[in-house]
């Protein structure tokens, strides 16, 4: 079956007027991106770009991976003097920095800018320049504060960075800058990958892919993007007014003179806990994915996982003074909070009970990525149930400042993050490369993984109830920590050789590792549809959807959208709803401004920190860089 969108435009070369050999040569070129710096520089390709994205993610999880290891050595015995406490201060916050803002946050998006538009069957993201963009400038905002510091003028005062601590006088010099402004770096990158989802989902749909049809991975990550879009401007609101009086003078913060040091909690945490369901949601959408394909049958309550994840989005912004019971805020907020941070814990149950039918009613198949899964099950549930403890105020007010905490957010961060992550990466690796990873390493970097991540992190629940307090960077022998720490550092060093073990995996399977072929899991939603990996177009003729599973629904051959044009980017434009066939419209070429603009602002940035006047003396160079990305260029259809 075919169905023919819009009326061409005069003289236009059309996929239908070529035959299948030459239709993908000529997209190929139509849609490639060009060879050299420059072209490597100017490629709006979701694909390179979410390539990238996924690269750098990871080049960040090892940095912060390091960081944990040196911490992790410095507390195995009492009385240490591996680390001194102030390069432990700077550890400390550049691992929770790197984690939470240079990690776990943009690898999601990652996922999502490869894998959306391939998923709803269209050739690029929306906004592909602005794709392009927003990479540079959270590569830029990394390797800036990874740089300050390496020059011992990394930040010290937490990944939160509470003030007064980071106030202008406790915290002299530009450690705390460096802090701030890297927190604006990756906001704008973050909501700009966001928008890009939010529009590719509700109009770049293929037709035919009407509401109840969308992938439960592309839910995930369009409900993940509205609490990016929501959530991140609090935090970015916080930074610049943290720089502003670090670096004007003002006093949004100091009680002296009238701020309020709580100001700075509240906005932090309104960004801080949904940032928890921000990293979440993408786990969720992974799991799904990967439990469909190995359950052999699609997912058990798809309405109901729907809105249990826009549930999750709602209930997200109600939570955040639980990281505020020991502030000394009203007993009813307190309570009222209680309520809801417990409530949240309703609609991911549902999704686990979802998943786990899906798994109990099909035949599933046990390779590393349902693996990967399965240990997320217990971990997750695990953190999940000493995170409904730490709801109640009494018992948060006992264990609030210790390593009862640690243990609990890193349960139900690497647990409902990472190993779904580390899941996807063995799932989507042919898609990316072609090349599948070896199936025998990934059991061992499963099996290292889990039992090294129990054995690192669930001491700390006990440590954390015998009083051990966080952020300390040595103790004495008498307190009785000592086995406990020891006995972390071990699991934690198991944890990393499961990651050696990864990074071999990946680096032998992309050389040498079996052809995949298209689909190699047999799977059925659209990236599969086209070769692994993809080409530049993505596809050669755009699907036609009629299933919530259209690879299974058609196994014999997929319905096709005909007359789009092959001389020039060109996408589907459907409607919101239903995806019927609305409009073609061009997709942006390649160009290099958006680099070009991200330099500029990051210049900006980095020079502000040191003089005001650098926003006033840059702000032309940015507005002439933006001009020329934005310039309007003469269509085809224009003359």
């Amino acid at each position: 079956m075919s169905e023919t969108v819009l009326e061409p435009h005069a003289k236009e070369p059309l996929d239908t007027d070529v035959p299948d050999g030459e239709l993908a040569k000529r997209l190929a070129a139509t849609w490639g991106t060009g060879g050299g710096v420059i072209g490597a520089l100017s490629t709006v390709d979701h694909k390179i770009i979410g390539r990238r994205y996924i690269l750098t993610g990871f080049f960040f999880l090892v940095l912060g991976g390091l960081a944990a290891v040196a911490m992790r050595l410095q507390l195995a015995v009492p009385d240490n003097g591996l680390i001194g406490p102030d390069l432990y201060d700077q550890l400390f916050t550049m691992h929770g920095t790197t984690m939470m803002f240079l990690f776990g946050v943009p690898i999601g998006e990652a996922l999502a800018v490869y894998l959306v538009p391939l998923m709803v069957g269209t050739r690029n993201i929306a906004f592909p320049r602005l794709n392009a963009f927003s990479y540079y400038v959270y590569l830029f905002g990394g390797v800036m504060i990874w740089v300050a510091f390496a020059l011992n003028i990394g930040p010290d005062n937490g990944w939160f960075s509470y003030v007064p601590l980071a106030g202008p006088e406790f915290s002299p010099g530009k450690r705390a800058d460096f802090w701030a402004q890297m927190v604006t770096f990756t906001e704008v990158a973050a909501l700009a990958v966001a928008v890009e989802i939010v529009v590719t989902v509700l109009k770049l749909r293929a037709p035919g892919m009407t509401l109840d049809r969308i992938p439960l991975f592309v839910w995930a990550m369009f409900i993940n993007a509205f609490l990016i879009i929501f959530a991140m401007p609090a935090v970015m609101l916080g930074s610049t007014l943290l720089i502003l009086d670090r670096l004007l003078d003002t006093h949004f913060f100091n009680q002296a003179e009238g701020g309020d040091p709580l100001l700075w909690q509240h906005l932090f945490w309104f960004f801080g806990h949904p940032e928890v369901y921000i990293i979440f949601l993408p786990g969720t959408a992974f799991v799904s994915a990967i439990v469909a394909t190995f359950a052999r049958r699609p997912v058990f309550g798809y309405p109901a996982i729907v809105l249990s994840l826009i549930a999750t989005g709602f209930l997200s912004f109600g939570l955040w003074v639980h990281h505020m019971f020991t502030t000394g805020l009203p007993q009813l907020g307190a309570t009222f909070f209680t309520a809801s941070s417990m409530m949240i814990a309703i609609p991911t149950g549902i999704q686990i009970f979802c998943w786990i039918a899906t798994l109990w009613d099909g035949k599933p198949i046990y390779r590393t990525p349902l693996l990967f899964v399965l240990g997320f099950f217990f971990i997750f549930v695990a953190g999940g149930l000493s995170g409904i403890m730490l709801a109640s105020v009494p018992l948060d007010t006992q264990v609030h400042d210790t390593y009862f905490v640690v243990a609990h957010f890193h349960y139900v961060l690497i647990g409902g993050a990472v190993f779904p992550l580390i899941g996807a990466i063995y799932y989507w690796f042919p898609k990316f490369t072609g090349r599948m990873l070896r199936e025998r390493l990934g059991r061992w970097h499963f099996w290292l993984a889990f039992i090294g991540f129990n054995v690192a992190f669930f001491p700390m629940h006990i440590s954390g109830l015998r009083g051990m307090p966080r952020r300390v960077y040595t103790y004495p022998a008498e307190m009785g920590w000592d086995t406990l720490n020891l006995i972390s550092t071990l699991g934690a060093s198991l944890f990393v050789v499961s990651f050696l073990v990864f990074i071999y995996n990946v680096a032998a399977s992309a050389r040498g590792g079996d052809v995949a072929g298209a689909n190699p899991w047999d799977a059925s939603t659209l990236e599969w549809a086209t070769t692994s990996p993809p080409p530049p177009h993505n596809f050669d003729r755009i699907p036609f959807v009629t299933s919530r599973e259209p690879l299974w629904a058609e196994r014999e051959t997929l319905p096709v959208v005909t007359g789009l044009a092959i001389d020039k980017r060109e996408v589907v434009i459907t409607t919101t709803t239903e995806a019927l066939p609305d409009l073609k419209e061009s997709s942006p070429d390649p160009t290099v401004w958006p680099f070009v603009s991200a330099v500029v602002v990051g210049v900006i940035f980095v020079a502000s920190i040191f003089t005001p006047w650098a926003v006033a003396w840059g702000a032309p160079a940015a507005a002439l860089v933006i001009t020329a990305w934005f310039w309007p260029k003469s269509m085809e259809e224009d003359r």
